[in-house]
């Protein structure tokens, strides 16, 4: 799909079992997609798979993808950013976070380019990820390919586990462990969900209650 001169284009997607997308800027344009995955298998779904393929063609183009997966048990999300910078003057922002407990498998796979003639680009791409068990796995593979000389661009990649000082600290104060460990993830999981305008957040079905609570720090 194209997204016209000077035009915006706004989605937030839920658990979408097999979402494909690839998408042309043309001069002026913004692109903001939200791409949440959370309890997939109360979606029949195990296994999800997210691809999202963004080209900026015109000069001045804006593009902003966050995505967010909490998974548990054995669901397993593989998310895909293709981000191509073709002319200058243009700026992405990249932000891709996976939560993985219990035996859960997360994979993301970051495709960033700068043509020869994107001088003046501004680009971030940025893949985080928290493990709650020793069985969950994350892998990640970030690429950032750059052929113009005049840019901003950075990229970077973290796999870790909750940071167990704090944990401590939260404790010293009064608070119990599960408790602490529910804030220390939804803050974690907060940075992405930020981003979500409240008019898509108040747009979801009664069914999605569970993102809703996350959103406000509490995970079960």
């Amino acid at each position: 799909m194209k997204v016209s001169k000077g035009e915006i284009f706004e989605r937030l997607f839920v658990n979408e079992p097999e979402l494909n997308l690839h998408i042309e800027q043309e001069a002026g344009s913004q692109v903001k997609l939200y791409v949440i995955n959370f309890e997939i298998s109360g979606y029949r779904n195990t296994e999800i798979s997210n691809k999202i393929s963004v080209e900026q063609l015109g000069e001045g183009c804006e593009t902003e993808i966050y995505a967010l997966a909490y998974l548990k048990g054995d669901e397993k999300v593989t998310t895909e950013t293709h981000v191509r910078h073709a002319v200058g003057g243009g700026k992405s922002e990249q932000l891709i976070k996976f939560v993985l407990d219990d035996n859960a498998r997360g994979r993301f796979i970051g495709d960033l380019k700068i043509a020869p003639d994107a001088q003046q680009t501004e680009a971030h791409q940025t893949n985080r990820n928290l493990l709650l068990s020793e069985a969950a796995e994350m892998r990640t593979q970030p690429q950032l390919e750059i052929y113009a000389d005049d840019v901003q661009a950075t990229h970077g990649a973290s796999t870790g586990q909750l940071d167990e000082s704090a944990l401590f600290y939260m404790q010293q104060r009064g608070i119990d462990k599960q408790k602490a460990r529910q804030l220390l993830v939804g803050a974690f999981m907060r940075e992405v969900l930020d981003k979500i305008p409240e008019s898509l957040i108040h747009s979801l079905p009664h069914s999605l209650n569970p993102l809703l609570d996350a959103i406000d720090g509490v995970v079960e």
